[in-house]
């Protein structure tokens, strides 16, 4: 624990905690800090000015970063007939229909990342509500997750496609890449997640849209950016 603390308190040395950074200097520092054994996960984190209890106020989309996460997930697919074969075909990791949502009832089982669903699968998936709601797991046509082109949202998962969403907080997380991408690969990624948030806009958003924007990695402290630039 204590050889955790000391590399998190010299990483904080090369921050300085009242500068707002720019995207390329942010992850320039991101990358010399980022020192555990392991490939940490980059993550931007947004400060909303919106008040997601109000339906109109949402923000949520999703987003096939330039370069992926990092990441490979794992896709189950609720199809039946020729659907759950192109799902098979499309490299699908699971694919079922009764089945599945008995598993998971029964089962409790959350072995997988993402769920895609066919839009007449929707009303057996609904029984799902309460279990796969809190863990952000439930299909939606918004972030492409309930779609009868079962080609393509599995292969756009594969490729790296990120969900953004508010939380009960007002706050989106999301994955952006690895510590080993290059300086290039994170600030790209970064960048086309930012134009899609600013993209989901909600009409009734008044004021600052993004208060707050930060970035760091899994054993790392945050990185301030300046906002108002971006």
């Amino acid at each position: 624990m204590a050889k955790k603390g000391k590399r998190y308190a010299e990483a904080m040395k090369q921050i300085e905690k009242s500068k707002l950074y720019d995207v390329d200097e942010a992850f320039v520092i991101l990358k010399e800090i980022a020192k555990a054994k392991f490939d940490e996960t980059v993550e931007a984190h947004y400060k909303m000015g919106v008040d997601g209890r109000h339906a109109d106020q949402q923000v949520r989309g999703a987003i096939v970063l330039p370069h992926g996460t990092g990441n490979t997930k794992r896709v189950l697919v609720i199809a039946k007939g020729d659907k759950a074969e192109e799902a098979r075909a499309a490299g699908a990791d699971f694919v079922g229909a009764e089945d599945m949502v008995d598993k998971i009832q029964k089962e409790n089982w959350f072995d997988y990342d993402v769920i895609v669903a066919t839009p007449d699968m929707m009303g057996l998936i609904g029984r799902l509500g309460r279990v796969l709601g809190p863990k952000g797991l439930m299909p939606n046509p918004k972030s492409g997750t309930v779609t009868f082109d079962l080609t393509k949202a599995v292969n756009e998962i594969k490729a790296g496609k990120v969900e953004f969403r508010l939380d009960k907080t007002n706050i989106i997380h999301c994955a952006i890449g690895k510590a080993s991408f290059t300086k290039e690969q994170l600030s790209e990624n970064f960048i086309a997640l930012n134009e899609a948030i600013i993209k989901s806009r909600p009409a009734a958003a008044k004021g600052t849209y993004l208060r707050s924007v930060v970035i760091t990695s899994t054993m790392s402290p945050s990185i301030k950016l300046n906002a108002a630039k971006l």
